[in-house]
């Protein structure tokens, strides 16, 4: 099931993506008097009541159409595919070929960080670069979306507590990543984490560690491969840091960039992101995430 948000009136409304076009839960659910989520994260949350019954929507909706309960793809106002994660989780290095390209050797352990809820967005949302950066990248990623509670659990079991996977762009801006050790303050910008546009379930997607991997800058290939070149495989992963700290549902886990980022290019070759550009992420079985980047003028300070 492809999942996802959209702005309706100033809110977020939960939809599926269909044959049919976008079935719109709420009005669906209430021309057919039965239960809904009003918020995806109920549906992350307790997906063995929320599931089944919207399934079970889907058909009464194709069986019964009426106007207005599925929509225009295309007309739709997209929100973050998980608009409130309670944790973002990112792994650094965990392609081989880009620890390769960036000149470090294979880690023994998945490298963690973490971004804030302040650097999800949406799907084709504009994205401001920040002023004090001239170094912004893309990152393709495959995001991991935990769907049980999750601690000490094994590698065997792991992806049985995950909801579902979506594309997103670890965005990174390299001057200030490296300014100090930490990296957090070059991961955590604004808008620095799109997600999106669907969150697909577990068990569309199935095997993740075998999925093609994307990203295009205004239409031209600068990442393309498949997550079986994960260092550390999704269950891995998951396993791992569940031996650390309890997974809730709905936290992410960004799992890592292939070759192909600006930052792996020869020094004399980076060519960053600027004013204007568009980069597509595009995972398969995922659809594709775009966003266009922006710099916006300084504010100027008014004098009384």
């Amino acid at each position: 099931m492809k999942l996802l948000t959209f702005k309706e009136n100033g809110q977020l409304k939960v939809g599926i993506k269909t044959n049919h076009g976008v079935l719109h839960i709420e009005k669906t659910a209430v021309l057919f008097n039965v239960e809904f989520p009003n918020k995806i994260e109920e549906i992350i949350n307790d997906s063995v009541r929320w599931i089944p019954l919207l399934e079970s929507l889907i058909k009464q909706a194709a069986a019964n159409y009426k106007e207005g309960l599925f929509m225009e793809e295309n007309d739709l106002i997209y929100g973050p595919a998980v608009p409130r994660p309670g944790k973002i989780i990112c792994v650094g290095l965990n392609y081989k070929k880009h620890a390769e390209e960036s000149n470090m050797p294979l880690p023994d352990f998945p490298i963690l960080f973490n971004k804030y809820n302040n650097t999800i967005a949406a799907a084709n949302e504009v994205i401001n670069l920040p002023l004090n950066s001239k170094e912004n990248d893309y990152e393709a990623e495959l995001a991991i979306v935990i769907g049980k509670q999750t601690k000490n659990v094994g590698q065997d079991e792991a992806l049985n507590y995950v909801f579902g996977y979506c594309n997103s762009n670890d965005l990174s801006s390299r001057d200030l990543q490296f300014r100090t050790h930490q990296w957090l303050l070059g991961k955590s910008c604004d808008g620095f984490c799109p997600v999106g546009p669907y969150l697909v379930t577990s068990t569309e997607v199935g095997d993740p560690n075998q999925l093609t991997i994307k990203a295009t800058v205004n239409g031209k290939v600068r990442q393309n491969s498949n997550t079986s070149d994960m260092i550390f495989k999704c269950n891995e992963i998951v396993s791992y840091i569940s031996e650390h700290m309890t997974l809730n549902p709905g936290d992410i886990i960004l799992t890592g960039t292939p070759e192909g980022v600006i930052f792996g290019y020869r020094e004399d070759q980076r060519i960053y992101l600027k004013d204007g550009d568009q980069v597509t992420i595009e995972i398969e079985k995922l659809g594709a995430l775009t966003n266009k980047f922006k710099i916006e003028a300084p504010k100027k300070m008014s004098v009384h």
